[in-house]
């Protein structure tokens, strides 16, 4: 018999030197144990309002090796579930995407890839000296949540926008209005809006009052069991494949543009022009961005959403650096893990990381399988229904700063939750939150 270890309901990076192989072993078993196996499946599809967007964009606009993206991020998803034990999805970073789609022939695959190694590399630096965890522990819980905050907001405005006009993501552009009816229509969109909300209403109901009248008693558990029946449908898979059966639909020649077997991997040729350029266009906006949202925030919100496996600020930033060091030589897109994705497959029922192993499993079996000829479905899948699902995303991680309640907290998170959006940076929201907090400590320190 094996003794009962107290460590066994904390991730893998809480203490790995002080486990034994048996131990490793029995925790990854652990982290990717199924809570429930639809809702876990349904958790999964949480994260592909933002991950299906950006990869598409620049598969069309730069031509990015789909079948390598999708082999490598299902690899990291695996890893990652085994790992953390929760469901933390990993994302293409978006700030570096959003150069190259927008910056024309001058930023192509090996500027955006050195990109990647670089923010990786000065990600790995600062995980491995322990810096990551020492800014993760000074920042005040005030500005994070202003970060979450504005980050769920751009979410949800980036949905209303991809459900309400026609969208051409090779040229990261919104086109004209939607029409009302069609297999991408406005009533489509709406009509799988209205499903989710009936299915998995507006999340956990907390506070619930207990009741002494038998009546009573027999109705909350009638009611339990209705929504024991209802949190077991997988909402968003179903509206996802629905999504997938429309393509074939729209645009049924689509079957002769499958190919079957993986795309050709290739070392990708830099430059020392692809090192300057990805390193001033790409890295520099986007390392702010990967520290406050894919490290500092993500850890924050695993210490929320699940209590007793706080992720460290250590693990995380290391893990991301490794990924990016390893996959972007390959032309594999430059990838992080990010608070919208945790909280969006937290949505729809992840809480394991069975959850995004699944994902991981299914882009894999894609990437070797279809590999690059994936894009020509993706490229007829009804863009409102991604909408639908980046909304929900945006809105479950939005609503984790609820639990601010003090006035002066309040005060900091919204002013870098609208310097983030106006100002459309992370890092100026950041800075601004910092100052007025510091400002707020110094005016209690001297006038009360």
């Amino acid at each position: 018999m094996e003794s009962q270890n107290p460590q066994t309901s904390e991730n893998l990076d809480s203490n790995p030197t002080s486990l034994s192989l048996d131990n490793l072993v029995h925790k990854v078993k652990s982290n990717l144990v199924f809570r429930s196996k639809w809702a876990e499946l349904n958790g999964a599809m949480g994260d592909l309002g933002t991950y299906i967007p950006i990869v598409l964009a620049l598969t069309l606009a730069k031509d990015l090796n789909l079948g390598t993206t999708l082999v490598f991020t299902g690899v990291y998803n695996m890893l990652t579930g085994a790992i953390y034990g929760i469901p933390l999805p990993v994302q293409p970073m978006k700030s570096i995407a959003a150069v190259a789609i927008s910056d024309g022939p001058d930023f192509n695959i090996p500027e955006v890839m050195a990109s990647g190694i670089c923010t990786g590399a000065i990600l790995l630096v600062l995980g491995a000296t322990g810096l990551m965890q020492l800014v993760y522990k000074l920042i005040p819980l005030s500005v994070v949540r202003g970060i979450q905050l504005s980050q769920g907001l751009a979410f949800t405005m980036t949905a209303i926008k991809y459900i309400r006009k026609v969208q051409d993501f090779s040229k990261s552009k919104s086109k004209e209005n939607r029409h009302w009816v069609g297999l991408d229509g406005l009533i489509l969109a709406i009509v799988c809006a209205c499903f989710i909300i009936v299915i998995n209403g507006a999340g956990k109901e907390r506070n619930e009052r207990e009741t002494s009248n038998v009546d009573d008693e027999e109705r909350n558990m009638r009611s339990k069991r209705i929504k024991k029946t209802m949190a077991n449908i997988p909402s968003a898979f179903i509206v996802f494949l629905f999504g997938v059966v429309l393509a074939f639909i729209r645009k049924p020649a689509v079957v002769k543009d499958i190919k079957f077997g993986p795309s050709s991997m290739e070392v990708v040729q830099f430059t020392s022009h692809a090192w300057k350029q990805g390193f001033i266009k790409g890295t520099i906006p986007q390392l702010p961005l990967s520290i406050l949202n894919s490290v500092i925030a993500v850890c924050k919100l695993s210490s929320d959403l699940f209590p007793g496996k706080e992720l460290s600020a250590t693990s995380v930033s290391i893990t991301v650096g490794l990924m990016n060091l390893v996959g972007c030589w390959f032309g594999a897109i430059p990838c992080c893990h990010g608070a919208g994705g945790l909280a969006g497959q937290y949505k729809f029922g992840g809480r394991s990381g069975g959850c995004v192993a699944i994902l991981g499993v299914a882009e894999l079996v894609l990437g070797l399988v279809l590999g690059t000829s994936l894009v020509r479905i993706l490229d007829w899948f009804p863009v409102g229904i991604l909408g639908v699902l980046l909304l929900f995303a945006g809105i479950e991680l939005a609503m984790t700063c609820r639990d601010t309640n003090s006035k002066g907290e309040c005060f900091v998170m919204l002013i870098c939750t609208a310097v983030s959006l106006v100002g459309s940076s992370a890092a100026l929201g950041f800075v601004c939150g910092m100052v007025v907090h510091l400002l707020l400590l110094l005016r209690i320190h001297f006038f009360n």
